[in-house]
């Protein structure tokens, strides 16, 4: 396990924090739930701690509502009348994917010693 030592060092939490948040933008899904799962089982510290898990908790609602959009864009595209509806559906979900993680980036280099909770999401861990 890693100390990150007395509470003031909010560089270490910073820098921490922010690789939770942007591991959603390096593409593999191996990769972009792997970050945090090791930042949790590595760090003591417990505002880095809350803020794998609350990444972690984001991956699986990604995941979760991601399954529900390809099956709705499914269902969606085989009725010919409403493509435009599964393109919206997709779309939103993009932005949903974008743009909490953005903000919890934001969150982090404006407090790093207050934890970002990610909005409409379920919390599993």
């Amino acid at each position: 396990m890693v100390d990150t030592g007395d509470r003031s060092n909010s560089g270490k939490r910073k820098l921490f924090s922010l690789l939770c948040h942007g591991s959603i933008f390096l593409g593999s899904l191996l990769v972009t739930s792997a970050i945090p799962l090791v930042i949790l089982l590595l760090f003591e510290d417990p505002v880095i701690k809350t803020t794998a898990k609350e990444t972690l908790n984001y991956h699986f609602n990604i995941w979760l509502y991601g399954a529900i959009t390809v099956g709705l864009g499914a269902f969606f595209h085989a009725l010919i009348i409403t493509i435009p509806l599964a393109w919206l559906i997709g779309g939103i979900f993009t932005l949903f994917t974008l743009i909490p993680p953005i903000f919890g980036i934001l969150a982090t280099l404006n407090n790093p010693n207050e934890p970002y909770r990610y909005p409409f999401i379920w919390r599993v861990l």
